[in-house]
């Protein structure tokens, strides 16, 4: 009886004893995993300490902001429409003597579009300050004008006395769209149209250097190129306008020109 009171007793001592050094091992290896853990952490901490990423250079952020604006190409910021009556006319002569005259009278519908080139932006007019952007921005000019021949039309076509007059309805035609185009540019500049795009240009220019994430941006405009205002597209070519004029029914009030 007593031999196996001591026997328990030392099988008991044993499995307590085999239970500390396990527990003892699972210890030592968690504390090796998290020592390893933190001296990582701290070596990764370290690291970023004594070597920090580098900020991207001003000249590098000014290069891509050009681009980005660059890409804008032709800015149309203001956009005039107008319609002009124009009459034009030939004479038939004989020796020196008018024998008739053809009229022609067009209502001609025209649009001019103004704004800035951003493609003509040089990295010359672009400063980059501590926390923003100084932008001067091309001067406005007149991008594109045009007549809408599905919006105009012959009013009226006349060769006179007995016909007359000689057959130039597709001349007559033709020199009255390039009247109504050119007086149409020169009526939308005289309005102020150039000084409206260069305005609006600025404020369309602060919104996307701002979306950027440029907290100061100052935009500076030129004055208007003036010498622009002149028709930058032709007329319609001759395949339209050389047809015989399409005669309208007269409409009950002549526009104004």
């Amino acid at each position: 009886m007593q031999q196996d009171r001591y026997d328990r007793r030392g099988k008991a001592f044993f499995s307590g004893l085999m239970w500390m050094l396990t527990g003892a091992t699972i210890a030592a290896a968690l504390l090796i995993g998290l020592n390893h853990q933190i001296s990582a952490r701290l070596f990764a901490a370290l690291n970023a300490l004594l070597n920090p990423p580098q900020p991207q250079t001003k000249a590098e952020a000014q290069s891509l902001t050009l681009q980005k604006i660059r890409d804008a190409s032709e800015l149309t910021t203001a956009e005039f429409t107008m319609q002009a009556v124009v009459p034009t006319e030939q004479d038939a002569t004989f020796s020196g003597f008018t024998i008739g005259t053809t009229k022609l009278l067009y209502i001609a519908q025209g649009e001019v579009q103004a704004g800035v080139d951003l493609s003509q932006l040089t990295s010359d007019q672009m400063q980059a300050t501590e926390d923003g952007i100084v932008v001067k921005l091309p001067p406005a000019r007149i991008l594109n004008s045009k007549i809408d021949v599905n919006k105009s039309q012959v009013y009226d076509y006349s060769r006179g006395f007995l016909g007359l007059g000689p057959d130039a309805g597709p001349q007559l035609q033709s020199l009255a769209q390039q009247e109504a185009l050119q007086k149409i540019v020169t009526t939308a500049c005289e309005q102020g149209v150039l000084q409206r795009a260069s305005d609006r240009a600025k404020l369309v220019v602060v919104q996307l250097l701002t979306s950027a994430g440029y907290k100061a941006v100052i935009v500076d405009t030129q004055p208007p190129m003036t010498d622009t205002c002149t028709p930058v597209s032709p007329p319609p070519s001759s395949s339209t306008s050389s047809s015989t004029p399409i005669l309208s029914p007269p409409p009950t009030s002549l526009p104004t020109p």
